[in-house]
């Protein structure tokens, strides 16, 4: 029996397999649906209709108070270390507010603290030099002037802090990040807050607010529900360094009393008693609570008032009076009494509440301006 041999088996060619996908490929474009549409025009736009009636309230707030708001921008002066040249460079921004005609700018002290220069730039994009009035650095406030037209220079009315509510609706207008003319918006989240200064002093009643604020926003202005100034924004609490829906801003009330001072005299006129205080370190030795009084300077009000200071008889301390609280407010030491007392203006008077033989007594002090 004769057996046939078996052929050599013949594998596809590489141009073969080219040629089999060219064919499915050719297939798939010539089946499947398309892609474009030639005659694709833009949709029809719904109409809007009326904007919401708290919107135009907004809108209205915005377009009223921004001219009143300015960008700020401090340059430092820096040497190059080869040719010994000086020059510029901007170090920082803020924001401030026109406090009147006079050319006037309000903004927080610690946008301007470090700077060599100041340059203030208006709504309508004019940039005038900012010269430094005056500061309160305890209070985070300074006080710039520039020389622009009264015609260019709209104030911000001026609102009430002391008559604030949680949960009422604050604006903020400022330039976070270098972005000029911003917007945000929230409530009145707590009273009464507390936030340390640039000079490591308390700054008391303090706004805090959940409406953005991030770096830049500081010095701008935080405005009621009918624009007027009810705080300037200072501070944010933020792990991240951005707005965590925890801003602070020091109350309008605060800044009225600081800011005529400063135009005045170009500083704060701080009250004070006419004697001089045990240092802490002192009075914690001795297990003191409160304020203890070393010496009553002749012809002060405490003279007049009839405090004591401390005295030594032969080798017996005997001790002054110890003040432990002002209208009320207990003071526990010297930070405590200063903050208390920076509360009134010189020219009031105060009860204080002091310990004397181990008494209380009360007596009512005129408070004198101190350095």
């Amino acid at each position: 029996m004769v057996q046939s041999r078996p052929g050599k088996r013949r594998f596809p060619t590489i141009f073969s397999w080219l040629l089999i996908a060219a064919v499915i490929w050719l297939a798939f474009e010539t089946f499947k649906p398309s892609l474009f549409d030639p005659e694709a025009t833009p949709r029809v736009v719904t109409a809007r209709g009326d904007l919401a009636e708290d919107e135009y309230s907004t809108i209205e707030l915005f377009r009223n108070a921004s001219p009143s708001v300015v960008y700020i921008t401090s340059i430092a002066v820096r040497r190059n270390l080869f040719s010994l040249n000086l020059y510029e460079l901007p170090q920082g921004t803020g924001s401030g507010f026109i406090w009147d005609r006079e050319g006037r700018i309000v903004t927080n002290y610690h946008v301007i603290s470090d700077a060599n220069r100041i340059e203030v730039t208006l709504a309508d994009q004019s940039t005038w030099k900012g010269v430094l009035v005056g500061a309160a650095p305890d209070r985070d406030i300074a006080v710039l002037k520039i020389t622009a037209p009264s015609s260019k220079l709209k104030p911000l009315n001026i609102g009430a802090s002391d008559t604030l509510q949680v949960g009422q609706k604050v604006f903020a207008i400022g330039n976070p990040f270098g972005l000029d003319q911003t917007l945000t918006t929230g409530i009145v989240s707590a009273l009464g807050r507390e936030i340390t200064s640039v000079t490591g002093r308390t700054i008391h009643d303090v706004i805090q607010t959940d409406a953005a604020i991030n770096p830049g926003n500081s010095g701008g202005p935080l405005l009621d529900s009918a624009g007027r100034l009810i705080g300037v924004n200072t501070a944010i609490y933020s792990p991240s360094g951005g707005s965590a829906g925890v801003g602070f801003a020091v109350p309008v009330s605060e800044v009225n009393r600081i800011v005529p001072q400063i135009i005045r005299q170009g500083k704060v006129t701080k009250p004070g008693l006419g004697v001089s205080l045990a240092n802490q370190s002192l009075t914690r030795k001795l297990g003191i609570k409160g304020v203890l009084i070393i010496t009553v300077y002749p012809g002060s009000p405490a003279e007049v008032s009839g405090l004591r200071g401390t005295s030594q008889v032969s080798d017996r301390v005997i001790l002054g009076d110890i003040i432990v609280e002002v209208k009320g407010k207990k003071v526990d030491d010297y930070n405590d009494l200063r903050d208390e007392l920076e509360r009134y203006a010189v020219g009031d008077t105060v009860m204080l509440t002091i310990i004397r033989d181990g008494e209380e007594v009360q007596v009512q002090v005129l408070l004198e301006a101190i350095n």
